[in-house]
């Protein structure tokens, strides 16, 4: 039997971001399980073979493992991955997109436009 929600992975080390993302997505029935480090995240990705989000939505600048190098580490796993950012360079906007990435947010980002991103990434209709 497969999950009942969807679920979204968060990974920013700004707390209060990954706590408005999580109450963003559970909003339109998405639940969000938020990581404050990319170190956390592949921890739990390979001490809990069952863990599959359906979507990770990554910050890049944060300490320890950053948003690229956990992107690099999930190519090939199927997951879709939203890349946050108040860090905007076009060269890694690139860098991110060429890598697979479904979308790249700059932060603040518009709560509607990170829901649809999400949902496109779930292959989900969007919210009316």
């Amino acid at each position: 039997m497969g999950k009942l929600k969807p679920t979204a992975a968060v990974v920013d080390d700004e707390e209060s971001v990954g706590r408005a993302i999580k109450r963003l997505l559970r909003s339109v029935g998405i639940e969000a399980e938020v990581f404050t480090s990319g170190d956390a995240f592949l921890d739990t990705l390979s001490s809990v073979p069952s863990y599959r989000p359906d979507c990770v939505i990554l910050d890049i600048q944060m300490p320890g493992t950053n948003g690229l190098e956990v992107q690099r580490q999930l190519a090939g796993r199927g997951m879709p991955v939203i890349i946050i950012t108040a860090y905007d360079d076009p060269g890694v906007r690139e860098q991110v997109l060429a890598a697979g990435a479904v979308g790249y947010l700059r932060k603040p980002f518009n709560g509607s436009v990170l829901i649809r991103t999400v949902q496109t990434a779930m292959g989900l209709p969007p919210t009316p």
